[in-house]
């Protein structure tokens, strides 16, 4: 592709608006059509295959190489792709279908950049366990989002920080640019599909789906604070923790405060370009403020 079509694909997909004009309803089917054709309208066509990854030199090299968390990327992007995979299977609604088919093959995408990646720069992997169906689709579905959430909103913070300090040299930046604003979408769809799904169900099916809800946070806190170090024979449980810690572990020199700050100032970065009628994940932001109360 040119440069100018790249630009132009780069940019439709950092700046959306709806076509559908005046307030929508959380719930309503305009708001269905809000969400999913922002997905579907915002994808970048970019080609894992013939992506161009550039020379580094041997220190750049050395530091990309051993951070520790290919492994787990690779593993958590395998995870993602089946677990949307699975659930979008069980949805009959056409656009919905669509905008979570676009979804899943995003996470392949990914996936695919990675192991390109890695292949390029010879970074070595441990073989990938074998990826297993979930049994309860939704509650697969759940665990992605919340985790994409979760994950993403301090990648934001961590990848402009390396950045800055060119810890990543500026052509792998470029490189690696349109996945994190991929994945911007990807919590920005999924925090309004969450608003959407919550008003279609009736009282009784609401609480089941609270519960599940629930159990996803406590399943995701539980990775993160390390409970489980050491259960995991694949190490996964103890690089789960790697987007609280990162800014450590490649030698970022910032403190707790400023780190939080860099993560909100990205994360609002990222989300300002699309229709302000869509619900923006709030969660963990709003605990990072909370948290950031009490830091220097």
């Amino acid at each position: 592709m040119s440069h100018d079509v790249l630009a132009a694909a780069d940019h439709a997909m950092r700046h959306w608006l709806g076509a559908e004009p005046g307030r929508i309803r959380l719930g309503s089917d305009a708001h269905k059509r809000l969400f999913c054709r922002m997905l579907l309208d915002t994808h970048n066509p970019y080609k894992p295959a013939v992506i161009e990854w550039p020379a580094l030199s041997e220190d750049a090299l050395h530091r990309i190489t051993s951070l520790p968390i290919w492994d787990i990327a690779v593993q958590t992007e395998g995870k993602a792709k089946l677990r949307v995979a699975t659930y979008t299977a069980m949805v009959n609604d056409p656009l919905l279908h669509e905008a979570l088919t676009m979804d899943g093959d995003e996470e392949a995408r990914h996936k695919v950049v990675l192991s390109k990646m890695v292949e390029a720069y010879g970074i070595a992997l441990a073989p990938e366990p074998t990826y297993e169906i979930p049994s309860d689709p939704e509650w697969g579905w759940l665990v992605t989002g919340y985790s994409e959430c979760i994950d993403s909103f301090f990648a934001f913070g961590l990848f402009e920080s390396a950045k800055r300090t060119g810890y990543f040299p500026a052509d792998l930046v470029d490189t690696f640019e349109p996945v994190m604003q991929e994945e911007a979408r990807h919590i920005l769809f999924f925090a309004n599909w969450v608003a959407w799904h919550r008003r279609q169900l009736s009282l009784w099916r609401r609480i089941t789906f609270e519960c599940k809800v629930m159990r996803a946070w406590l399943f995701l806190i539980w990775e993160r604070i390390g409970i489980a170090k050491g259960l995991d024979n694949n190490g996964e449980m103890q690089d789960a923790n790697f987007t609280l810690t990162g800014h450590e572990q490649i030698g970022i020199e910032l403190k707790p405060g400023e780190l939080l700050d860099l993560c909100l100032a990205q994360d609002s970065y990222r989300m300002d370009g699309y229709d302000p009628r869509l619900l923006r994940p709030t969660f963990v932001p709003r605990m990072a403020r909370l948290i950031r109360r009490f830091l220097r």
